[in-house]
């Protein structure tokens, strides 16, 4: 029988009784006011949860209810809710760093898990739509002017949503609460069937990290070949801000999934450095949800404008500009075609 200790989703792996004290990894000699590791975690826990949740709340609030509504918004509205759920139920994880023991019960340590794995797939989800839908614009300017509707981008908004939260599934099912030295913990219980833990941990590396870069990737490509092509260097700009929530995604990610396919094999390493880099990578990954918010603002304007303009504007040219630009691509794209073929 397998079981696994998290704080957020720490995956501490060991085998046998939970309810008997024996000397693992479990083993608490101080207290986490104690710890600078665990009390440094804390801190990081509670600054991106402030900044994350205000950032995002902020987001939600010019994108959803001061801009008007457009493809590009309906993207990185979606985006924002993910980061702003993830947030408003990270309290529940920094509590229980800090009093070490889950007092929330069954249901809450699936959920706040499952919510976890929710953000992390809609988020690569929507990189991976929003860089497709580039990639589109790029492409095939003339077929996406036609079809390229805030109908069919929130359609394709909520395939994403739902995909990303049948994959979380089996955080609710695996996720339990058990007892050991005396203290509740959340933890994974992949007792039945033994090799349910590589299944779920190589399923969440291919579908949340592998399978959507090389997508990300190939559309890069094609759209830096294309707008060499046609000579339109000047158009890369509104390519910078998702340029950098792509990157800020798999910085933040990486760790986290090395240390989980590292932790399948927990018995080949040392388990501190295990526990440790599972600690550090799981709150990298966090981070990630407040990081969104503060790259719509650094990278709408050029840095002069950024002391002229208030916040608010800031976050509305970020996104704004995006459709401004592709649009009159899209307008000069039109044109081209329209030319060329009354030569044929």
């Amino acid at each position: 029988m397998e079981f696994q200790y998290d704080d957020l989703d720490y995956n501490y792996s060991y085998e046998g009784n939970i309810t008997e004290p024996q000397e693992s990894i479990f083993q608490q000699n101080t207290t986490c006011v104690k710890d600078t590791l665990c009390l440094s975690l804390i801190v990081v826990s509670v600054v991106i949860f402030l900044l994350g949740f205000c950032g995002n709340a902020l987001v939600i609030w010019i994108s959803g209810f001061k801009m008007k509504k457009t493809v590009n918004t309906t993207w990185y509205l979606s985006l924002a809710i993910s980061d702003f759920l993830f947030c408003a139920f990270l309290p529940f994880s920094i509590t229980y760093m800090a009093m070490e023991e889950w007092v929330f019960g069954q249901f809450m340590c699936k959920f706040t898990s499952a919510i976890m794995f929710v953000n992390m797939f809609s988020s690569i989800f929507l990189l991976v739509i929003i860089s497709v839908d580039r990639f589109v614009s790029v492409r095939f300017p003339v077929w996406a002017q036609n079809h390229r509707t805030i109908k069919m981008a929130s359609i394709v908004v909520f395939l994403a949503w739902v995909l990303a939260i049948a994959l979380s599934v089996p955080s609710m099912i695996y996720r339990d609460v058990g007892t050991h030295m005396g203290k509740k913990i959340c933890l994974n219980n992949y007792a039945s069937p033994s090799h349910s833990h590589k299944i779920v941990a190589l399923s969440r590396f291919l579908a949340g990290f592998v399978v959507p870069f090389l997508i990300i990737i190939i559309c890069y490509s094609v759209i830096i070949s294309k707008l060499r092509t046609n000579r339109m260097t000047k158009s890369t700009k509104p390519f910078k801000v998702m340029t950098a929530l792509v990157a800020a995604f798999f910085v933040c990610w990486l760790p986290y999934h090395v240390f989980i396919l590292l932790e399948l094999n927990h018995h080949n390493y040392n388990h501190n450095i295990l526990t440790i880099g599972l600690k550090v990578g799981t709150s990298m990954a966090a981070a990630n949800s407040f990081l969104n918010p503060v790259l719509y603002v650094f990278m709408g304007n050029d840095f002069k404008q950024k002391f002229r303009s208030s916040v608010l504007s800031k976050m509305e040219n970020a996104m704004g500009e995006e459709g401004r630009t592709i649009s009159r691509y899209l307008s000069r794209s039109s044109s081209m075609d329209g030319r060329a073929s009354t030569h044929i």
